[in-house]
Parts: structure tokens; C-alpha cells; sequence
């Protein structure tokens, strides 16, 4: 059986005072998660608003207790960024 888990991450950017900082900022988060878990992650919505964005991650696996424990990881790493603040973390299963 195959399970795939997402999340969807919310994040404020208190410091980013321009969409050019917002992204470095942001693409430098989803490099370090692609490279440190194996997940699927991108930027969603909000690409034009500096101080916000919307962050998609999967991860496809066949043990739900592997994939939640991965995905709890990935959201203490998002969580522990301290250049932004998650405002709202939604997870689902299919």
C-alpha cells in the first residue's frame, strides 16, 4: 500500500523588506529540507506578498508511521528557522 503525506506550512517573514530578500529566504529553506529529507517541497501562493509564504511538502512512502515521523521532522526544522515564524501547519493523508 501506498501513502502519500503533505503538509501545508504558512510562514511570516517579520525581516524581509522586499520580494527579493522574501524568496532568498524561502528558497534557501527548501533547498536545505530537499537536501536534508526526502521530501517534495515547493513555494505554493503568496509570491508576490514580502512578508508571507505558503510552503507545499509530500513525502510518498509505504509505512504511515515513517512518512508522519518524516513529516514531523521536516515541520520541527521549518519550525526552528529563526528568520521566520509558522503561523499554520495543515496535514493530510491520501
Amino acid at each position: 500500500m501506498m501513502l502519500v503525506g503533505t503538509l501545508y506550512v504558512q510562514v511570516y517573514i517579520p525581516g524581509a523588506s522586499s520580494l527579493k530578500e522574501k524568496r532568498r529566504i524561502v528558497k534557501s529553506m527548501i533547498t536545505k529540507v530537499q537536501n536534508r529529507f526526502n521530501v517534495s517541497i515547493a513555494e505554493l501562493e503568496s509570491e508576490n506578498v514580502w512578508q508571507r509564504a505558503a510552503i507545499g511538502i509530500a513525502m510518498v512512502g509505504d509505512s504511515r508511521d515513517h512518512v508522519e515521523r518524516q513529516l514531523q521532522f521536516v515541520m520541527n526544522f521549518l519550525d526552528s528557522e529563526p528568520r521566520w515564524e509558522v503561523i499554520k501547519i495543515v496535514q493530510e493523508w491520501n
